[in-house]
């Protein structure tokens, strides 16, 4: 398989591996993903009347979000409960990866009464050449947990002060 990353990353900061009957396949997330395009995933979302679950999510696959037909992002900051179409809105604890990061892992929580991350599961984050992130999720342990999104930040943005705390 042919590696198209920048020479300061490398190989295992740029593709993902997958071993399947012994042998392994490396592929550049960002050329091989599932989009997930689903309104409801919207910060801005509060409907109760139907609740989603990303229980069955295909953890063997890199996901690329978008919103309203423009390229989105999971939110760095706790989401409040019953919002983006379930019960625990999941949102990433760290902020998203420059291009010299590769791929990194970050934290997915899952708000609920007790706080902002009583549940958690694992995410790679991997930033695109044309400035957009994929995704590898990991599965929620319980219902009704699902990934939320919100606008594209600009680099800045994402990676300059913010204010500690909840999206409002």
């Amino acid at each position: 398989v042919m590696n198209f990353c920048p020479l300061f990353c490398s190989s295992a900061k740029c593709t993902d591996c997958n071993t399947i009957n012994g042998i392994a396949t490396c592929v550049d997330p960002c050329n091989n993903y599932a989009v997930l395009n689903d309104d409801w995933r919207s910060v801005n979302n509060t409907d109760r009347s139907i609740l989603h679950c990303d229980q069955n999510i295909n953890l063997n696959s890199w996901h690329r979000m978008f919103l309203g037909g423009n390229s989105a992002q999971i939110p760095e900051a706790c989401v409040p409960i019953y919002r983006c179409g379930t019960a625990a809105p999941s949102w990433i604890n760290g902020t998203h990866p420059t291009q010299a990061d590769g791929i990194v892992s970050r934290t997915g929580c899952g708000s609920w009464i007790q706080g902002c991350c009583p549940y958690t599961t694992n995410v790679k984050v991997k930033l695109c050449y044309g400035s957009y992130y994929v995704y590898k999720l990991g599965s929620p342990s319980i219902c009704h947990i699902s990934y939320c999104t919100g606008p594209k930040m600009q680099r800045r943005e994402a990676h300059g002060p913010r204010a500690r705390g909840s999206l409002t």
